[in-house]
């Protein structure tokens, strides 16, 4: 039994014995219908070995609304644990696991997820390409990602969640106050998903620089694939930091080691610096794909090309460089001095000058523009007001010697969240509304999307800003619990009405999607929002190989161009086509690595060994595979041309 005991949940309680319950129903009732339905060849044929950047873009994509949801539940439950003063609804311990489980998810498995999703569907169809450079490693990214995943929310059930935070600073993370596997899940399910997003980023980085359509240099690039660039360009240089850190601190749990400890010659702010030097830049990891989504669609629906072009890829450029350079203002309260403070607080107000640039060139786009209040354009126009009021918040806590009152108080908890709700969430939900009929040949109701736009967008102000009063009369973040006394009830109620406002807008999303799923014309042409940038050049449903000729390019909107000026895109001929085949290995080796992180967490060695083993043969299996992909005839490109309305 002593061998069993470990895998038990420290704490288990109602909502352990819940999420059993409801885990071991949806994984039942998932396998049942897919047995019913017969469609287990068709999965594995289509999806789970499929290295079509527009499916794996699909599944991150689901992927995403998952987490979503499941970070929304730990959201829920911490409001309504603090709506009212001396609440018992939720312990200390269950508290700590789900603030630190909700970071974690939100930020690395949905937000991540959801960047992933958009740049893999769309990144190839505006450069013109008809895959990523490494189709295979863009499967591996995925269920190496996928599979990370999955290994961290069976924690809540399995062995026991973290507890120490999503930034699970040392001491707290180490085996002195964090005695459960938990943190131990957080080391390893971080570093495979990590492992994921660091070859995404390298193979984002090559299709972009290398496969871009005949003509388009990079000034001529979408805003979008600019942003896209950046970004992976961050990955690379951020995530290998991330990866050496998560490295140190799984030594210090299994193996004795003392990178983080506070005795034996450790440096516990040594973690606290790795971290926040990969946190800080993946804050813009996540901004920067949303200030490109904007940039598409601003000008789609003012009807004008964005004002700007060069200032807003200088100004995505001069973000990236400052990213690096800003971390420590998330310690200035732990002892650097006054001098290094002063830098660093420099440094963090200097990044709003880019930011306000973007900004001003948003505006000035929508200036004498014929505005349609479209959905995604409505969650664009939401973003600006508050996003400014997250962002100058932001200012406020840059400031060192301010920062040690709002340090570690509900104001910071206010400045984030109205820094990435309207940063990310708005624009991937924008986003998604925006690609909906590209990616699945249907729009979604226009009706239910822009109520969900309002009960979003007026809960998320209900929700955060009386954390700004709460902050500054003295309520601590991650505080369980609170007396009467100190007056801070109000302010979580009405947080919590906020909360459920989120709810229910979110609620309204998936409806949504159930709803046009269900009556949404399907006859809809490849362009319904008469956009300006290259992916809606191509057909809807888009074919396998994108596009059936290689467009080219010869100015900045070279599809607008060829709507309004009568500019010829596609100048070759219908031709066979090479496309990469598909590969069950990428979905096997991310399920090794699964097993290999669930060895790790419980320190079951032999199964590690296997694990390993294991790994490096898939490794040595396809670097002596033969796999020079297939060719699609001409005959059969033209027919699937011909049905969709004619070859382009």
């Amino acid at each position: 039994m002593d061998f069993f005991d470990r895998f038990a949940v420290p704490n288990p309680g109602p909502t352990i014995y819940a999420s059993m319950v409801a885990i071991a129903l949806t994984v039942i009732g998932t396998l049942v219908f897919i047995t019913y339905t017969k469609k287990w060849g068709y999965l594995w044929r289509e999806w789970l070995t499929t290295v079509d950047h527009k499916k794996i873009g699909i599944l991150y994509l689901i992927s995403a609304l998952l987490m979503l949801f499941r970070g929304g539940a730990d959201a829920i439950m911490m409001r309504a644990q603090t709506a009212v003063p001396d609440n018992n609804l939720l312990n200390a311990q269950e508290y700590n696991e789900i603030f630190t489980t909700h970071g974690v998810v939100m930020i690395i498995f949905m937000a991540m997820a959801f960047i992933m999703a958009l740049m893999n569907f769309v990144v190839p169809l505006q450069i013109g390409a008809r895959d990523v450079a490494f189709p295979r490693l863009n499967a591996v990214s995925f269920w190496l990602y996928f599979f990370g995943a999955m290994l961290f929310n069976i924690s809540f059930v399995v062995g026991g969640s973290p507890d120490s935070g999503w930034s699970s600073y040392f001491p707290l993370a180490g085996t002195e106050f964090s005695k459960s596997v938990g943190t131990n899940y957080y080391m390893t399910a971080l570093q495979i998903s990590g492992i994921g997003t660091l070859i995404t980023g390298i193979n984002f980085v090559t299709t972009i620089l290398k496969m871009r359509a005949p003509g388009m240099t990079l000034m001529k690039m979408p805003m979008f694939t600019w942003s896209a660039l950046i970004t992976n360009l961050i990955i690379v240089f951020a995530f290998p930091i991330l990866t050496i850190a998560l490295i140190m601190g799984t030594m210090d749990r299994l193996f004795g080691t003392n990178f983080f400890t506070t005795t034996d010659g450790g440096m516990d702010m040594l973690w606290a610096n790795l971290f926040w030097v990969w946190g800080h830049p993946e804050v813009y990891i996540l901004i920067l794909p949303a200030f490109g989504i904007y940039s598409e669609i601003i000008p789609t629906f003012a009807k004008r090309n964005l004002y700007g072009y060069k200032s807003m890829v200088i100004s995505i450029v001069a973000i990236s460089v400052l990213s690096f350079l800003v971390w420590v203002h998330h310690f200035f309260t732990m002892g650097q001095g006054a001098l290094v403070n002063s830098i660093f607080s420099v440094t963090t107000m200097a990044i709003a000058v880019p930011t306000g640039i973007k900004i001003f060139n948003w505006l000035f786009t929508l200036r004498k523009g014929k505005i349609q209040f479209t959905v995604p354009m409505l969650y664009s126009l939401g973003f600006i007001p508050i996003f400014t009021i997250g962002g100058v918040t932001g200012v406020m806590l840059g400031m060192a010697s301010a920062d040690y009152q709002y340090h570690n108080t509900m104001f910071l908890v206010a400045h984030f969240h109205l820094v990435i709700i309207p940063g990310v969430v708005f624009a991937m939900l924008a986003g998604l509304t925006y690609w909906w009929p590209k990616m699945f040949g249907y729009m979604l109701s226009e009706r239910i999307g822009k109520w969900a736009f309002w009960f979003i967008s007026i809960s998320v102000c209900v929700t955060f800003f009386p954390m700004f009063i709460s902050g500054l009369d003295g309520q601590a973040r991650r505080m369980y619990t609170y007396s009467e006394s100190t007056g801070f009830g109000i302010w979580n109620m009405i947080s919590f009405i906020g909360a459920l406002g989120l709810l229910v807008g979110f609620v309204l999303i998936v409806y949504n999607i159930l709803y046009s799923f269900k009556n949404a014309p399907r006859n809809i042409s490849s362009d319904p929002w008469d956009a300006r940038s290259l992916e809606w050049a191509t057909k809807s449903p888009v074919p396998e190989y994108n596009f059936a000729i290689t467009p080219t390019v010869d100015s900045t909107e070279a599809f607008w161009d060829s709507k309004k000026k009568g500019y010829k895109l596609f100048k070759g001929k219908v031709d066979k086509i090479h496309m990469p085949n598909n590969s069950g290995m990428p979905f096997v080796l991310g399920f090794i690595f699964f097993v290999w992180g669930f060895a790790f967490v419980f320190a079951l060695w032999i199964l590690l060994i296997l694990a390993t083993v294991a790994i490096f043969i898939c490794l040595a299996f396809r670097s002596n595979e033969k796999d020079n992909g297939r060719y699609i005839p001409k005959e059969t490109v033209e027919k699937i041309e011909n049905s969709l309305g004619g070859p382009k």
